[in-house]
């Protein structure tokens, strides 16, 4: 099913699932046994470089990139600006690097411009960023493998087609849910009904921790409230 072609989320209900952090999300997703509970988060290999913007949801646009060699003419820098516009807004850049391991990055204060300027507000790849300073007064979320000095010979291979980053299999027009403990894709076929799930679970998580942290704190009752 292509991008265009999914029903997405409106911005109340993009705002709704932003209000909540990944690990409550994971937990939301878990209660809907739509996947096992081992798939759809990345490792630990794609880091938050900038934890204090939060959490960031929107949809992929994936690509992919090499930079050990030169690549001019590989691909079409107004192709992909085109095909990141047929993505819902907002846009998530997932770059595969093929290079291992990566020697240069795609991404600093250039392309962040060019692509917020297209409707993104973030990128997750496999790969390296750099411009830190730039970027973070930006505003523009980077989730990576590494930090980096030089861009080398970057250049896009293809985009549109699924990519593998942190263990985790991307295609365009999959929704990104991310912040300072990782990356997930939220299924789309309950994404409008997981904040509701995340309320309960707080819920219950409140109640427990309320009850661990008051006087009448006892190992009887705790086994009575989580059995």
């Amino acid at each position: 099913m292509s991008a265009t072609s999914r029903q997405t989320l409106g911005p109340e209900e993009l705002a709704a699932l932003r209000r909540y952090d990944a690990p409550t999300i994971a937990n939301g997703i878990e209660t809907f046994d739509v996947r096992p509970w081992t798939e759809g988060f990345m490792s630990p290999s794609i880091r938050c470089v900038f934890p204090e913007m939060g959490v960031m949801t929107g949809y992929a646009v994936t690509g992919k990139i090499r930079a050990a060699q030169k690549g001019a003419g590989s691909y079409s820098r107004h192709g992909w600006w085109d095909a990141i516009l047929a993505v819902p807004h907002p846009r998530v850049i997932v770059l595969e690097d093929l290079d291992d391991p990566p020697v240069g990055a795609f991404w600093g204060e250039v392309q962040t411009n060019i692509h917020k300027a297209l409707g993104c507000i973030g990128t997750v790849t496999n790969g390296g960023v750099r411009d830190l300073t730039e970027v973070r007064a930006a505003g523009f979320h980077y989730f990576a493998a590494s930090i980096m000095v030089s861009h080398a010979y970057v250049h896009l291979l293809e985009f549109g087609e699924p990519v593998t980053v942190g263990g985790v299999h991307v295609r365009t027009g999959d929704l990104i849910h991310a912040d300072q403990h990782g990356v997930q894709i939220v299924p789309p076929e309950i994404a409008r009904a997981l904040p509701a799930a995340c309320e309960k679970i707080i819920v219950k998580e409140r109640k427990v921790i309320a009850f661990c942290q008051s006087e009448a704190f006892s190992l009887d009752g705790l086994k009575k409230l989580v059995p």
